[in-house]
């Protein structure tokens, strides 16, 4: 008996989120976006909260930066062995922010610029327009940042991040 079985989980557990809002950029299609945060610095956009879930933005305000959960709608299927946008070798998805994953979901760290209504108004967005959001969550420093001992294979390559775009490989 597999652990996932004797905890009650099927392997093929069919799991459904709904998404809470949809996410607007000015980034119309994949191929040409940033691929972090850090590359889209200055760029602005807003989720729309859906009516049922509004009150939940409630203090949101009060905090500089959200982590953004969603669902990477425009990627279909996907490898377990990827080549990611800052190397030239290949790699486990799992060691990656490759989005061609099992379970298609982003997670990007945004800049707050306020809540005005059902819009969370956000900076340095590397988000596709028409996104479905699936979460928001306070980012919290005391919590959120942990100092690393390694990076494995992005040694040496975050800093290219800044100024790497997206190309077709995952579309």
């Amino acid at each position: 008996m597999t652990d996932a079985a004797s905890n009650g989980a099927e392997e093929d557990e069919t799991i459904t989120y709904r998404a809470i809002g949809t996410l607007h950029s000015p980034h119309g299609s994949t191929t040409g976006m940033p691929i972090q945060p850090t590359g889209a610095r200055g760029i602005n956009g807003h989720i729309t909260i859906f009516p049922e879930f509004a009150a939940g933005l409630k203090d949101l305000d009060g905090f500089s930066h959200v982590i953004i959960l969603y669902h990477l709608h425009r990627v279909h299927g996907h490898d377990l062995l990827v080549k990611p946008f800052l190397d030239t070798q290949t790699h486990g998805i799992f060691s990656t922010r490759s989005p061609k994953r099992p379970n298609p979901i982003g997670l990007s760290v945004l800049e707050l610029r306020g809540v005005q209504g059902a819009r969370v108004l956000l900076s340095n967005v590397d988000i596709l327009d028409g996104t479905p959001v699936l979460d928001i969550k306070p980012y919290v420093p005391g919590f959120d940042v942990w100092p690393a001992e390694r990076t494995g294979w992005f040694e040496g390559k975050v800093e290219n991040a800044t100024t790497c775009k997206a190309d077709d490989r995952f579309a």
